[in-house]
This record gives C-alpha cells, structure tokens and sequence, in this order.
C-alpha cells in the first residue's frame, strides 16, 4: 500500500505512480485469464465440423467438449504447490508453454482420440491459469485497488471468451463453413485453435518481463529482491517503508514448515473453516447455471424464434453483455465491497431464472422444437441476459477477488488451487448434467439453477467476510 501522510506533495503522484505500474504488472498476468475464457470456448464454433470430420458419436462429441474441464481441475489443483515451490511466474510459463502445444496440437489433430488428449493440455493449462493469475495479482496489489486489479481475471476471461466466438464467426464465414478449406488447406475449424498459439506466446512473453511476488520472495528468503519489487510495483520511497512492510510480510508467513497441501487440514470437517469457504463460493459460482447459457445458448436463442444459423452470431452478443458488464463490476468493487456486491448478485440471479424456469414451464413441444408462445420467448431472452448481467457484475469476478485475497500469505496458493479445482469439477457436473435436466423439463433446470442462486445469497450472508481495504497481511485462517 502507498504511504502519504499529510498533504506531501509527493502523496498524490505516488499513488497514481502504484496505480500506473500495478495495473501494468496486473494486466500482463491477466493474459493467462485471457487464454482460460479463449481455450475454454473456442471448440464452440468447431463442434459440428468436429463431428462431421472424425464421425463422432453424441458421447464422443460431448466428452470432446467436456474433457477440457477435467484437465482444468487436475491442473488446479497442483498448481498451488508448484506456485510455492517453484515460485509464480516460472507456474505462468508453465501455462503459457500447455497453452501453445494445446493451440497446436488441437488444430493439428489427426483423430478425435489425440484431440482429446490436446484438449485436456488445454484443460490443464486453464486449471494453472485460474489459479495463478488471481493469487499473483492479488499479491502484487495495492489494498486500495486490489479489487479492481484482481477484476480484471474476470474481464480476461470474458474477453477471452468474446475473442474466441468472434474469431470462430470470422474463420467460419470467411470459409464459408467451418469444415471448408481455408489458409493452406487446413479447415477453416483447425485454424479457430491455431489461433490460440498468437495470445500463448504473448502471455510468455509478458511473464519474463514482470517481477516475481514478494510475498514468494519473502517465503524464499530474497528479502533484497522482495524489496526492490515492493518499490517498483507500490512506490514505496523510504528504506523505512520497504522494510516495514517486509517485516509485515515476514510475520504473516512465519511457521515452521514449508507451505503445502496438508496445511489446509483442520478441525471440523477435514478441512479449515477458510477453506470450506472458497470451495462453496467456487462451487455456488458454477452450480447457479451460468455456463449453460454459454455452452448450451443455441437452443434457447432457437425456442424464442431465432434461426438456427444465427446463434453463433447471438452468443457473442450475449457474451458481449458479459464483457459490458464486467466493466461495472471493475468500477464498483473497491467502493461497494465483496460482500454486498454477492448478496444482490445472488437475489438478481434468483429472480431472473426463476422468470425462466416459469416461462419455460408454459413451453410447447419436446426435444429441439420447443417453442415459447407469446411473450414467454421475449421475456425469457430478457431474463437470461439480466442473469448473465448479475452474474457478471458480481459472482463472476468477486468470487476471483475473493479467492485472490481472503486466505492468508501462508495458505493461499494451496487454498485457491483446491477451490479452483472444484470450481471445475462444478463446472464439469453442471455441463454434463444439464442436457439430461433439459430432457426432463427446462423448468426443472433452471428451477433448481435458482434454488443454488438463493443458497448461495444465504451462505455469503452467514459465512464471508469483507475484505474491501484489508492488507493481505491481516487475513487469517
């Protein structure tokens, strides 16, 4: 945190001097969030060409699809330890380096079985980077903006998601089908994967270019290097700032044995009441539904009048109002809070998908000729992307801010790795569960998707605390 007392008259220009390189040193990290939302969205334009190309049966294809989301949670889960071990920006070239082969190898792919495995590289390559971009940056920040920062994983993985749509849209129609010929005579399908390769090298590239966490260097013992990061990243101008504020950092990590997963261990319930916390907020995050309107919008957009081959084109306006949204989150975070921002989340989330789920209970038809009649259509398209607004400016990234900040120094990388792996097995179980749910009744689905959103309103009052302004230093287990 900057230091100014009075009215210095450097007081102003340190702050806006943080600002400038914190946000700088914040964004290059967010690129590995980048790479989440593009890696995990991607194969969306490519599905059907997929198909057609390796004869894929529905299981095949949908587990093409799904597998990535249990790479992601393998990888998750070890990067906390590897982060501790080997320190945070080595673990983000890690990332960078799966992200690349996966790129090449999916685009590249010869059969349907070594797509799947290249998507599962992709999967852990997104499980690294959901781990390690939000503990860094939390790390990096200055407490008066580290909720902005820590936002802006969540804006990556928007933007990443709206890139990706937008550059399956562009290969498909500049082909003409995303199974035609295109550069080279590669279909037009491998070339919406090879264009991961640009953002994995850039993200490598950056990650050589910005410092290592203090808070590592500290656990490591490079007290010297921890310094001079805290005066390039939060001004810190006087020797005797420096070292406060590393004697603080020494304090907050002082125990006897190295950081590990055991660490996590507690009293009641196998694990310590922190870490139940960002394990339900990961998993509430995933279980109110969101990303069926991401990966399954097609055949809502088609039961409130829309044509099939315009949904594509529908989903990344949808994913548009996600990005939109996500500004808002950015710019209100560090003045609301964590806590009231999740609360009206939640009950905006209640709301508007139980006005789905009573407007899908007046659907006719079965199967895919489900049809709304009358206004239910409208207001179904409506309530969906008021959700996708309450989700976006609150769960969607307060949840990452949350998860970057309220551990302490200690226990964070193993804590956030655990809570993002099962944010991906909820992810995993939401997806896979989702076409069965629909194939029972639309309204069973989204009926329960509000009951999570409303469960998930109650558990933020009863068992988070605020965290808006606090040091890292002074969160506790």
């Amino acid at each position: 945190m900057t230091t100014s007392s009075g009215s210095a008259p450097g007081a102003s220009g340190s702050r806006q001097t943080t600002s400038a390189k914190a946000i700088g040193v914040a964004v290059a990290a967010a690129v590995g969030g980048f790479l989440f939302g593009f890696d995990s969205s991607v194969i969306n334009g490519a599905v059907e060409a997929i198909e057609g190309e390796f004869s894929l049966t529905p299981f095949l294809s949908g587990f093409a699809v799904a597998c990535a989301l249990l790479g992601s949670a393998v990888g998750a889960w070890f990067a906390g330890p590897m982060a501790d071990r080997y320190g945070r920006i080595r673990v983000m070239l890690v990332a960078a380096v799966l992200f690349l082969v996966s790129a090449l190898g999916s685009g590249l792919a010869f059969s349907v079985w070594d797509l799947i495995v290249w998507r599962i590289v992709g999967g852990l390559a997104i499980g690294v980077a959901s781990v390690i971009a939000p503990a860094y940056i939390a790390e990096i920040s200055p407490a008066h903006v580290r909720g902005r920062l820590a936002s802006l994983q969540q804006l990556a993985i928007v933007s990443g998601i709206f890139v990706a749509l937008l550059s399956d849209a562009l290969f498909a129609n500049l082909a003409g089908s995303a199974a035609n010929p295109f550069w080279f005579g590669l279909e037009a399908w491998r070339w919406m994967f090879l264009a991961e390769a640009v953002p994995a090298v850039v993200y490598g590239v950056l990650a050589l270019r910005i410092p290592e966490s203090p808070r590592y260097l500290v656990a490591r013992g490079e007290l010297d290097r921890a310094g001079g990061v805290l005066r390039e990243v939060l001004s810190l101008r006087s020797a005797e700032s420096v070292q406060e504020k590393v004697e603080s950092i020494q304090e907050s990590l002082r125990r006897e044995q190295k950081p590990s997963l055991s660490d996590l261990r507690g009293q009641r319930l196998g694990l310590r009441p922190i870490v139940w916390a960002g394990i339900l907020l990961s998993v509430f995050q995933q279980f109110v539904g969101i990303n069926v309107i991401f990966y399954y919008s097609t055949s809502l957009w088609r039961s409130v009048g829309f044509s099939e081959e315009n949904s594509l084109t529908y989903s990344v306006i949808n994913s548009l109002v996600n990005l939109l949204s996500t500004f808002v989150a950015i710019a209100i975070v560090d003045k609301v809070g964590r806590k009231p921002m999740l609360l009206g989340g939640s009950a905006g989330m209640t709301v508007t998908l139980a006005v789905m789920a009573v407007c899908f209970n007046q659907a006719v038809g079965s199967g895919e000729d489900v049809t709304l009649p009358g206004a239910y259509g409208t207001i179904a398209l409506i309530a969906a992307n008021l959700f996708v607004v309450s989700f976006a400016v609150t769960w969607g990234p307060v949840v990452w801010v949350l998860l970057g900040e309220m551990f302490p120094n200690w226990l964070r990388a193993a804590a956030l790795a655990v809570a993002a792996a099962a944010q991906w097995i909820a992810n995993f179980l939401i997806t896979v569960t989702f076409p069965v749910l629909a194939a029972l009744s639309l309204t069973l689905a989204y009926g329960l998707y509000a009951l999570f959103a409303l469960i998930s309103g109650l558990f933020v009052w009863r068992a988070i605390e605020e965290t808006k302004g606090k040091e890292l230093e002074e969160m506790r287990a």
